[in-house]
């Protein structure tokens, strides 16, 4: 194993040497000549031609053509790049077929409503996917010898993802859930709300564009779903051994699954008063419905899990009795410590953090459906972007999910600010394949600001300096400075100095760590950055019995890394169970034995 994993790294390192030379090449190459041959390929994979030649039709999916008009039993062919019409087939695919990824509802449709940007099939049949269609983009996956995509620089949960899109194009859906199953316990979390990081390591990303992995991912869970292929897996023996899990993000509700099917009874404990964690809270419907979230909640009920909600542990639950009363505790606490930005008008009306936003306009959504809505908690808690100049201060998908919001709340103007420079287009020189790519790119709530006002809302390379309020304590401006990057980071530019109006400002620039109280009241180590400290792997904390995963270990990540984490935090925790477990039998029979030789000694 050791030797072999000594060739698998020379083999990235000489394919991470080759890729910067060839992107050193490109670079003279655009010196001599704007165009090259990657910018001509990548034109002709990801931009549908409006000539002829394309092989995208109108209605933005693969052409089709078919013998007759009695040949609707049959397959159709399929228009290739090269213009050709042949049937589909998956040996040339990355060659023949063009990326074409599933597109989100129209912009200006989706903004007047909180459903899902993803298209629903029976719905929204003008641009769902055909099963024609996502059979060429499977096509597409060629058979690359070293997958790329489901290795650590791909994906963090090792999806099979070569095994499941042949598995789509050869239309055997049941064995590809399987197969998804077996690497990733939520694949219609990560299929709405990862970045694709599989994606960015694809083998055939390398001179072409990748294929289209994220899409093909959310098609196998939600048809499995649709098909009523995803039920309830009860264990048939339970251990007798109890776990707690604190937290129920998408660690600890993987951390939970893992567990429970090792027939140990699971009790997650979450402090909020519904079940999901960020994938409630954190992530906006649009992006990610809550009835898918509770459809997956309700499935882990049914396979025995016991969930308890308004238990803030360490507040109004002692953390003490459940070291107490369970065998092993699991903390899967999240990294909700969010980034400050203690400037002069911090402490106006007006300026959130992005959480606050996101979950209070979460809650009245909720319970706006349920018909539990009342006029005060409206008054007392909900943020509203209604009519209002806001600005969003930090990128990423929090800063998306904000801006998403507030179209939503039919905001007056919204504009993002970003600290570091515009990326670059392509791959820069030291950003590798099969690395993330650091690209410009537009998200959904970019998209949107677009298809409203025409521009793209995010302004780059500039920090806050100051809010300004009015003589009530109101927010109404804050003042920024343009920044430049240095070898000692961002230096602020002198007389570089902008008001922009501003009745609310959202702070969306990541989180720092766990809060404290947890670990302070257990005695537990923590790293530099106050992460609570256990190796990944072992996921052990210094005190015995107590496992801990996710943010709360590794610190602010994506969802598909709390799902690492949290299995790997039960297995971990199984293990220590399992010896529990032997070493509880043995001195079980050791008291026994000894029992029995007490019987036979003579009465004094």
């Amino acid at each position: 194993q050791n030797i072999q994993k000594v060739f698998s790294r020379l083999f990235l390192n000489t394919i991470m040497l080759s890729q910067r030379c060839r992107s050193l090449a490109a670079t003279a190459a655009r010196r001599r000549n704007p165009l090259n041959l990657r910018q001509v390929l990548r034109a002709q994979s990801t931009e549908a031609a409006e000539d002829a030649s394309s092989p995208i039709a109108q209605d933005g999916r693969h052409e089709v053509w078919r013998e007759g008009i009695y040949d609707h039993d049959n397959e159709p062919k399929v228009r290739r790049r090269d213009g050709s019409v042949e049937s589909i087939e998956k040996l040339r695919g990355f060659l023949n077929y063009q990326r074409n990824p599933e597109p989100y509802r129209d912009p200006l449709e989706r903004i007047n409503d909180w459903e899902e940007i993803n298209p629903v099939p029976d719905r929204d049949v003008e641009v769902a996917h055909t099963a024609i269609e996502r059979k060429i983009q499977a096509a597409r996956c060629m058979d690359c010898g070293t997958p790329f995509c489901q290795t650590h620089q791909g994906c963090p949960v090792h999806n099979l993802i070569p095994e499941w899109n042949n598995l789509v194009y050869q239309d055997q859906w049941d064995e590809a859930i399987e197969r998804l199953h077996s690497t990733n316990n939520f694949p219609e979390f990560t299929g709405r709300v990862c970045p694709a990081p599989c994606e960015g390591s694809c083998v055939a990303g390398l001179i072409d564009s990748p294929v289209t992995i994220k899409n093909m991912e959310y098609a196998i869970v939600d048809r499995a779903f649709r098909d009523g292929k995803i039920t309830p897996r009860i264990p048939q023996e339970r251990s007798g051994l109890t776990v707690a899990v604190v937290g129920s993000g998408p660690s600890g509700l993987a951390a939970a699954d893992q567990l429970n099917q090792k027939g140990h009874n699971v009790t997650v404990f979450e402090r909020a008063d519904r079940v999901g964690g960020l994938l409630m809270y954190g992530i906006p419907n649009m992006k990610l419905e809550k009835e898918t979230v509770d459809r997956r909640v309700n499935l882990l009920r049914e396979e025995g899990i016991e969930f308890v909600t308004n238990a803030n542990i360490g507040v109004n639950v002692d953390v003490n009795d459940l070291r107490n009363n369970f065998d092993a505790l699991c903390l899967c606490l999240g990294s909700t410590k969010p980034r400050d930005l203690p400037v002069p008008g911090r402490d106006l009306k007006g300026v959130h953090f992005a959480m606050e936003f996101l979950t209070m306009n979460q809650k009245k959504l909720l319970m706006t459906k349920e018909g539990t809505l009342e006029s005060q908690w409206e008054k007392d808690n909900w943020i509203t972007a209604a009519g209002k100049d806001v600005i969003v201060i930090g990128g990423g998908d929090t800063g998306t999910d904000c801006i998403g919001t507030s179209m939503r709340h039919r905001c007056k103007s919204v504009t993002n600010f970003e600290l570091m420079p515009q990326p670059p287009m392509e791959r820069a020189p030291d950003n590798p394949w099969p690395q993330w790519p650091r690209v410009f790119g537009v998200d959904y709530g970019h998209a949107e600001v677009q298809a409203v006002t025409g521009k793209d809302p995010r302004i780059y390379s500039v920090m806050t300096k100051e809010f300004i309020g009015d003589d009530d304590g109101n927010l109404t401006a804050l003042v920024t400075q343009d920044v430049e990057l240095t070898d000692q980071g961002p230096r602020a530019i002198e007389g570089s100095e902008r008001e922009w109006p501003a009745d609310l400002v959202v702070l969306s620039m990541g989180f720092l760590s766990p809060e404290d109280y947890v670990a302070n009241e257990l005695g537990l180590e923590v790293d530099q950055r106050n992460n609570i400290h256990a190796s990944y792997g072992d996921f052990r904390t210094n005190v015995e019995g107590v496992f801990a995963g996710g943010d709360c270990r590794r610190g602010q990540s994506l969802v598909v890394w709390a799902i690492n984490e949290g299995r790997g935090v039960a297995e971990s925790c199984d293990q220590y169970l399992e010896q529990k477990r032997v070493d509880l039998s043995t001195t079980a029979y050791g008291q026994s034995q000894f029992a029995n030789l007490s019987s036979l000694s003579p009465t004094i």
